[in-house]
């Protein structure tokens, strides 16, 4: 029976793609709750690791782990910004808070700091386990994608199988909001994106009114994006609508939405006067 579980742990099987366990860290002192959580871990054949304390994201990059369950509570009055600093500098790494009882409020920031998942004990380790293993599956899958998918735009080229942004050759260091923010907005080849749409598809569920993240998040992504490239403008604004991303130079010749490597060329479509006017616009918008 544990051979059977390992193997469709790690992809076994007729016509599967093996891949390899998941690495994990758990951060905790329940030492009932950590025993019967490493138990399942190991008839799983997983790779994994317990911590009393919590360590630095140098620390954790340097074990290659590809998921943590951390309980906040272990960690103390620097328990956010901790997790803050962590997702920030391990955007590819899957965080799940396992904590004792807690308020909406402080699930809502945990996940918008950047948490993937939160669940609440008293649990059952194997809800835990579940949780991880659609993490781990959402990673792969981003991380499966081939270097066809990089997208490239002026000087920016986008990498979602590396979640790196780079520009004219160099690493552009964002948080995981940010490139996740690009990445969309990018994804929308040239289409405006509404801010609720984009709240709701960053976030998962539907923005509040008067919810100004969404504009905090694309200011802060602006001015990185300009003061890399300063040459280009990437991100523009249509008032009372949203964001729409296309890389047009200063000069204001037109560029196009940005495109996927190894696609053939193409010819802009000439542009309409409605687009010209919201060019002017957009060209004039401040966050």
């Amino acid at each position: 029976m544990a051979q059977r579980e390992r193997a469709i742990a790690s992809g076994a099987g007729a016509g599967a793609v093996r891949t390899p366990p998941p690495r994990v860290a758990v951060i905790d002192r329940d030492s009932g709750f950590i025993q019967v959580l490493t138990k399942r871990m190991d008839s799983l054949g997983w790779q994994h690791r317990v911590l009393s304390s919590p360590l630095s994201a140098d620390a954790l990059a340097s074990m290659r782990l590809s998921a943590l369950v951390v309980d906040l509570a272990v960690l103390g009055p620097q328990a956010w910004e901790w997790l803050e600093r962590l997702c920030g500098a391990l955007p590819d790494l899957g965080v799940t808070v396992c904590t004792g009882p807690s308020t909406v409020a402080q699930r809502v920031r945990g996940l918008r700091l950047g948490a993937d998942d939160w669940v609440s004990k008293p649990c059952h380790p194997e809800e835990v386990i579940a949780r991880v293993e659609v993490i781990a599956r959402r990673r792969r899958r981003v991380s499966a994608r081939t270097r066809s998918d990089a997208v490239r735009a002026g000087e920016v080229e986008i990498r979602s199988d590396r979640f790196q942004v780079y520009v004219g050759g160099r690493s552009l260091e964002l948080t995981r909001r940010e490139f996740e923010l690009l990445e969309l907005l990018a994804g929308a080849e040239g289409r405006v994106l509404e801010r609720e749409e984009i709240y709701s598809r960053l976030w998962g569920y539907a923005m509040v009114r008067g919810d100004r993240s969404v504009d905090v998040f694309v200011r802060k992504l602006r001015q990185k994006l300009e003061r890399a490239s300063p040459s280009w403008r990437y991100i523009h604004t249509h008032f009372g609508i949203g964001y729409r991303f296309a890389a047009e130079p200063l000069d204001g010749a037109e560029v196009g939405p940005p495109r996927r490597v190894g696609e053939e060329e193409f010819l802009d479509d000439p542009a309409d006067p409605e687009f010209e006017r919201e060019r002017a616009l957009a060209g004039s918008a401040a966050v």
